[in-house]
């Protein structure tokens, strides 16, 4: 559990849980829905030899809510459809964090109206072949992407999930993040960016973190849901 409720949104099956299951209610998105903020960025070396594709953000141009991870993970080609965001070209399409984000959103309410994406657009491989953590300078040439998508979406709040998407959220503001733990479900201000930034826990230690917390999925959800627009 080093990550802290870390990176990319493609690990791991999904758990039995509470939140809403049907396929219908999570729709993989479609080619229009992709944000090809520039196409094919060679800005970071690294990421163009371990990615398979640029996994761009994709949802209403227009929605309340911004999510964002960190980076995609390694994901899944053989998968019927999520086959994460590394291979559709689509941020938070895993068969794991990505159906299980896009099941929380629609459970409060907001399954139209939520734009998702990641910090970092590429697969950051690491030596085993899973993810690695980007590196600052990978972080510095996707933010400017972040910052277009921002702009363009004009979100009321942007949800973080987990320490790392947080902490990259927080450095538009030019400030450090200060335990997780205590900032998850508790609004921050973001006035250069004009929005509230609301952390989250990565759907990969939902359960491990939920439990030292002492919230059930109920009340996780609901602490998310009073703080969206």
């Amino acid at each position: 559990m080093s990550r802290d409720g870390g990176a990319g949104d493609d690990d791991g099956e999904p758990n039995a849980d509470s939140e809403p299951r049907s396929e219908s209610e999570i729709a993989h998105p479609d080619a229009d829905d992709r944000f090809v903020v520039r196409p094919g960025c060679r800005r970071c070396p690294a990421l163009v030899e371990s990615r398979t594709c640029i996994s761009w953000g994709n949802g209403p141009r227009d929605a309340s809510v911004f999510v964002v991870g960190e980076a995609p993970g390694a994901g899944d080609p053989d998968a019927p459809v999520w086959k994460g965001g590394n291979h559709t070209g689509f941020a938070y399409t895993s068969s794991h964090s990505g159906r299980r984000v896009r099941r929380l959103v629609a459970a409060v309410g907001y399954g139209g109206d939520a734009y998702y994406t990641n910090a970092v657009k590429c697969f950051p491989e690491g030596d085993d072949g899973s993810n690695r953590e980007p590196t600052d300078a990978e972080l510095r040439n996707c933010r400017s992407h972040l910052e277009t998508e921002l702009d363009a979406v004009e979100p009321a709040v942007v949800v973080a999930t987990g320490k790392h998407a947080t902490t990259t959220v927080l450095a538009f503001e030019g400030r450090e993040l200060d335990g997780f733990l205590d900032s998850v479900c508790e609004p921050l201000d973001c006035p250069t960016l004009g929005v509230t930034l609301l952390p989250v826990l990565h759907p990969s230690y939902q359960e491990v973190w939920l439990s030292r917390l002492g919230l059930s999925e109920a009340e996780y959800r609901e602490r998310i849901a009073e703080h969206l627009p």
